[in-house]
């Protein structure tokens, strides 16, 4: 039960990081409001949005971590509880071997297809006069 409340905060957490990120103004952006441009009227203030906005994506961050180290607690237990039940870790199980081909000694020559002569096998071309 706690396990799904931590990853149900975990992911609105990180759905409201990127948000904010996504709204935050780049460095760039600050130039324009020297000339005249009107960002310094901005609803948080002349000083911008970018005290209250990094404080909150700050954090944000550190909830989305310390959610993260929770998730990977949660994780660790279950993978100790299955190896003390008996059960196999997945990590080591393989997949079942396919049958390997059958050799090339097993594999009966056909009537019409006469074995490869060897080099000393070969017939000489007559020589001409």
């Amino acid at each position: 039960m706690l396990q799904t409340v931590v990853i149900v905060v975990h992911l609105l957490v990180a759905l409201g990081l990127v948000a904010l990120v996504l709204i935050q103004q780049g460095k760039g952006a600050d130039a324009g409001a020297s000339f005249g441009s009107g960002a310094s009227a901005t609803v948080f203030g002349s000083q911008g949005s970018a005290t209250f906005l990094s404080r909150v994506t700050a954090i944000l961050a550190t909830v989305f971590f310390v959610t993260s180290l929770g998730l990977a607690f949660y994780a660790k237990q279950q993978a100790d509880q299955l190896s003390r039940a008996g059960l196999p870790d997945p990590a080591v199980l393989e997949a079942p071997a396919r049958p390997a081909a059958p050799a090339v000694e097993d594999v009966p020559a056909l009537e019409e297809q006469a074995p490869a002569p060897s080099a000393g096998d070969v017939p000489q071309a007559p020589e001409q006069q």
